[in-house]
């Protein structure tokens, strides 16, 4: 993985955050992105080799691996992490196509022309629908990643034994996990940090609107004033 590449979107996004925002990217990458790739990966690395069955049946135990764990964990919270970033790539992008604009305007009628944005990076019009709409769609991702683990994994948690009688087992064999405590762990901190993550972006998303609605009634005022 390049990190300068990866530095440089961060702090770009940093730049363009507000100070919920940066809140939120220290959040994802510290307690998020880090424990996953330091530690979250090595605890999964071992799930499907230690699943023990007490049979020797062919097939049983790769049967009863895949029902009682239909998505790992690592796969799903990969998944999770590259939706819940995605938006706020695309408020860089929208920034970075208004500078483009701006630097052909310019070039087109001069540097004394009247300017198009003059602060690209400013959340106004339609930026500030993109970064609104970022903050809600990374919110609703998490949302439903809480409900797929809590789907799939009952309170979030895995049991230290369960017990199997699926085809072609011979008769209810008994399965043990591997690190059931530490898996637990780990899965309760990754909920908790993404239920935080879910609660920034809503106080963010109500920032920009309570501070929106002020500037709007502040304008309206002065207007009457005049």
């Amino acid at each position: 993985m390049n990190w300068g590449v990866f530095e440089g979107l961060l702090s770009g996004v940093n730049k363009y955050s507000t100070a919920f925002g940066r809140i939120w990217l220290s959040v994802v990458f510290i307690f998020r992105l880090l424990v996953y790739v330091v530690a979250a990966e090595r605890v999964w690395s071992d799930d499907h080799k230690d699943f023990d069955c007490n049979t020797r049946q062919p097939g049983c135990t790769n049967v009863c691996y895949d029902h009682f764990f239909p998505v790992s964990h690592i796969r799903l919270w990969a998944l999770q992490l590259i939706l819940v970033t995605c938006p706020s790539l695309l408020v860089i992008m929208h920034v970075a196509y208004r500078e483009a604009k701006e630097q052909r305007h310019r070039a087109a009628g001069g540097d004394d022309g009247r300017r198009i944005y003059p602060d690209p990076g400013k959340k106004r019009g339609g930026l500030w629908w993109t970064y609104l709409l970022s903050l809600v769609f990374k919110a609703g991702v998490d949302v439903v990643f809480l409900y797929i683990f809590y789907h799939f994994y009952r309170n979030y948690t895995l049991p230290r034994l369960v017990k199997c009688e699926l085809p072609p087992c011979p008769n209810m064999v008994d399965c043990f996990i591997s690190r059931p405590t530490e898996k637990n762990i780990f899965t309760l901190f990754m909920v908790v940090t993404a239920c935080v993550c879910v609660m920034l972006s809503l106080v963010e998303a109500a920032y920009l609107i309570g501070k929106r609605c002020r500037e709007c009634l502040l304008a309206g005022s002065g207007d009457s004033h005049q």
